[in-house]
């Protein structure tokens, strides 16, 4: 090798600058601070903040069903849009009063926590976010009864961040697609409302089956049918399934994605 080759040789490899790679997962938690400042740089700029909740789910469902459910759909929605990562599991919300006990506070193992506690967690969360790079915060809830206080969250920080280029979401479209649009798919495969339900049923049970069948106690279905009302269930999970499921599992990825990428669009 002549003197002149390797001189080209060091010179490329020294000044040749070297290019972070995707990270290595889109789960916050799983990365270390300077592989998502790299991901922020390279354009990940969308934080998805997954909201669970731990509550009774009937005697054949366990208590984190929401918590696993928020993890696996915010992750499938972030490696679909490409330029996202994800915060780690909301798992403590509003889920009733505890003296006297309401909703599923009724029910050991529930836990519940105040609903300005609940919103002022998730404002200080995503203040921490914008302040570390990212453009978007999205929030993603599992669970109808906070709804609205994401809603509230999401519009107090749009008008604090005004003029900021930085914008919060609550997209309805997620809890929407778990519910309503799920329920739409299974009753055209001819099953009734009666066994799809609003908690624990059919279309609940099923859903927790694709995402984590370890949850789900398929001895106890028969009695969580026999006993719904006493045991916490509205529906019927006896022919619940992994297969319905995962219809439903790619309804909630799709629609999200959609109306995530519309509200992300401005720029």
């Amino acid at each position: 090798m002549t003197r002149a080759f390797l001189l080209a040789l060091a010179l490329l490899f020294f000044v040749t600058p070297s290019r972070a790679g995707p990270p290595k997962s889109v789960y916050l938690e799983d990365l270390t601070w300077t592989e998502v400042r790299d991901a922020i740089a390279a354009g990940r700029t969308t934080l998805i903040v997954p909201v669970g909740g731990t509550e009774q789910n009937g005697p054949h469902m366990a208590l984190g069903k929401h918590n696993a459910r928020a993890r696996y759909f915010a992750g499938r929605i972030a490696e679909s849009l490409g330029d996202a990562l994800v915060a780690p599991v909301v798992a403590y919300v509003p889920e009733g009063a505890v003296n006297p006990p309401t909703g599923h506070m009724r029910f050991p193992g529930t836990i519940t926590i105040p609903e300005d506690a609940f919103e002022k967690t998730l404002e200080s969360a995503a203040r921490g976010f914008r302040l570390h790079g990212f453009r978007d915060v999205v929030f993603l809830g599992e669970h109808g009864g906070y709804r609205a206080g994401l809603r509230r969250v999401a519009e107090r920080l749009d008008r604090e961040w005004a003029g900021t280029g930085a914008r919060a979401h609550a997209v309805d479209e997620y809890y929407e697609a778990e519910t309503r649009g799920f329920a739409q798919v299974l009753r055209g495969k001819g099953y009734t409302d009666a066994e799809i339900g609003t908690h624990a049923g059919l279309a609940d049970t099923s859903l927790t089956l694709a995402v984590d069948p370890e949850l789900v106690r398929r001895e106890k279905l028969e009695a969580a049918a026999r006993d719904a009302a006493a045991g916490g269930v509205h529906g019927d999970p006896r022919r619940s399934s992994a297969e319905l499921g995962r219809l439903g599992a790619d309804l909630v990825v799709e629609r999200t994605v959609e109306a995530i990428r519309k509200v992300t669009a401005r720029r």
